[in-house]
């Protein structure tokens, strides 16, 4: 009797278990085609022609796809919602981002970072977690601003300078640029005026600081949208040959104002090569190849100088990245 109550038993766990095993969830395979999110920080044209670079590195990597995840208002909680969203909905394998704000975000970035490849693009976050910076060398690029406000302003003169939000990495890096630049000059900087990436409050700003300071000699735009905005304050107001216009990037009133002579020069970016070259990296990555990672963790792409000698010849160049 003994002995039969055992071999039940025995039976029974014996189905027990081929049960278990039998109703497991089977692991997920590798997936064929790796997700790579490209997060914004604004909805400038600066980001239209960085995602023509990342749809040009879609359609030749047949491994990989691309997220384009556009950050609408420019706030905190929405752009950690999109990275959330890349996480969770998308099962993102990499991340490309441009923190709206590095330090109030570290916790985000470093915990996505634990479970993807993330690099930042266009603006850094050096003190997180991050795999890679790919962008424009910042303060650099704010010390050519600084030498072409200078040459806009040989007798010197006082200067507003203008962004959207002063905690971002690369508004921090043009200005600390800029302001290395004009040191020993005669050229005042007045202040840094923020618009919390709203182009209406960017034109706003420029409009009083010109209402304020009626001797104003030139502003410096260090964010896409800001030297469109500057333009649409000073010619109202008949100040365009007045008050000396430099600013970042390529936005195509930016380039239209270069041919008029309304605005003085730009430092232009490569948002393109951003796109292309982050999905490209994040790419490699994926495969286990991390030789493209230089030791300092930092690829900067170069900004070019447009100003009415070569905006003609630039213009073309983007149209045919843009294909038109």
């Amino acid at each position: 009797m003994k002995s039969s109550i055992q071999c039940k038993l025995v039976c029974t766990l014996a189905l027990f278990l081929s049960l278990s095993v039998s109703c497991a969830s089977p692991s997920k395979p590798p997936k064929a085609v790796k997700t790579v999110a490209f997060i914004t920080n604004s909805t400038s044209d600066f980001w239209k022609v960085a995602r023509k670079g990342c749809e040009k590195a879609d359609g030749e990597l047949a491994d990989v796809t691309v997220a384009f995840k556009t950050t609408n208002t420019g706030a905190i909680e929405e752009q950690n919602g999109l990275i959330r969203q890349a996480l969770d909905r998308d099962e993102a394998d990499a991340i490309a981002i441009s923190p709206v704000d590095p330090v109030a975000q570290k916790k985000v970035i470093n915990d996505a970072a634990k479970r993807v490849f993330l690099m930042t693009q266009d603006s850094d976050a050096p003190d997180t977690d991050r795999a890679l910076y790919l962008g424009a060398d910042n303060r650099a690029a704010g010390r050519q601003a600084g030498e072409l406000i200078k040459q806009a302003l040989p007798q010197g003169g006082k200067i507003m300078v203008f962004v959207g939000k002063r905690e971002v990495q690369n508004a921090k890096d043009r200005f600390e640029g800029l302001k290395e630049s004009l040191q020993g000059s005669k050229i005042t900087i007045i202040d840094l005026m923020t618009d919390d990436a709203n182009q209406m409050n960017a034109r706003d700003n420029a409009y009083q600081a010109l209402k304020k300071y009626p001797d104003i000699a030139g502003m410096v735009g260090l964010w896409s949208y800001n030297g469109p905005a500057i333009v649409q304050a000073l010619k109202p107001e008949g100040k365009l040959s007045a008050v000396k216009i430099v600013c970042f990037d390529d936005e195509r009133e930016t380039l239209a104002a270069i041919k008029e002579g309304a605005i003085f020069a730009t430092v232009a970016q490569q948002p393109f090569e951003y796109g292309y070259q982050a999905v490209k990296m994040a790419e490699q990555i994926l495969k286990g190849n991390r030789s493209g990672i230089p030791g300092n963790k930092m690829i900067f792409i170069p900004t070019v100088v447009i100003q009415r000698n070569n905006v003609d010849e630039y213009t073309k160049k983007l149209d045919q990245l843009l294909g038109k």
